[in-house]
């Protein structure tokens, strides 16, 4: 984007549009590639390093539990679900107050609902005491990620009483973590019961969270 001439710091509405930004009203009117590659665009170089930053801390711990397959599809999965449940949020205002609508206004972009993702899966499979990690320091860990996610959520819910200039979509966040939390239950018995079985549990939970991200997106369809 940047070698395009975009802004570093502040890419404008059109700018982040033409690159892909989540819009609920362009989604709606076909172009639903946005829901995917919404989550590669970001408001400037500090939301980028803020977003990289958290993806990396928790890419730590999630690669070995999931592998780098399993980290894909968790990013691209529960970034999909944040973005979908964004719409759905759009959607219903604007039906409710038709003098507010947001549904072409409103651009959504970053990692954030993957990050938040990858933190609801990661608070699940780190509740194995199965796994060879002592579980005092196995509880840390799985503490210290509660702590990210408790203290990121309420960063973004204060950000709606008081007016920050920083706009926050907490629907994709919420969205994303969800979608992290409930992958992470289906794969939590299998983590220790061998290489194979726990990547065909991965691929069925993953194929499911597709088909009921698909399903959940062809209902905001339909609600307009």
């Amino acid at each position: 984007m940047v070698l395009h001439g975009v802004s570093l710091t502040l890419p404008s509405p059109q700018d982040l549009q033409h690159y892909g930004a989540n819009i609920t009203a362009l989604v709606l009117e076909g172009q639903w590639w946005r829901l995917l590659t919404a989550m590669f665009v970001h408001v400037g170089i500090l939301h980028l390093a803020t977003n990289m930053w958290c993806l990396w801390n928790l890419g730590l711990l999630g690669e070995p539990l999931l592998g780098r397959r399993g980290m894909f599809a968790v990013y691209i999965l529960t970034g999909a679900a944040g973005n979908l449940l964004s719409m759905a949020f759009n959607v219903i205002l604007c039906a409710w107050d038709r003098n507010w609508c947001p549904l072409y206004f409103s651009a959504g972009a970053g990692a954030s609902g993957a990050v938040f993702g990858l933190a609801g899966i990661l608070i699940v499979l780190l509740s194995n005491r199965r796994l060879p990690i002592p579980w005092p320091e196995l509880k840390k860990l799985r503490g210290s990620v509660i702590q990210f996610a408790i203290l990121n959520l309420a960063i973004g819910v204060a950000t709606l009483f008081r007016d920050t200039g920083i706009h926050i979509d907490n629907s994709a966040h919420v969205g994303g973590f969800l979608c992290g939390l409930a992958m992470g239950v289906p794969l939590l018995p299998c983590m220790t019961a061998g290489r194979e079985k726990y990547l065909t549990r991965q691929t069925v939970t993953f194929l499911a969270a597709a088909l009921g991200l698909a399903l959940f997106g062809y209902w905001i369809a339909n609600l307009r």
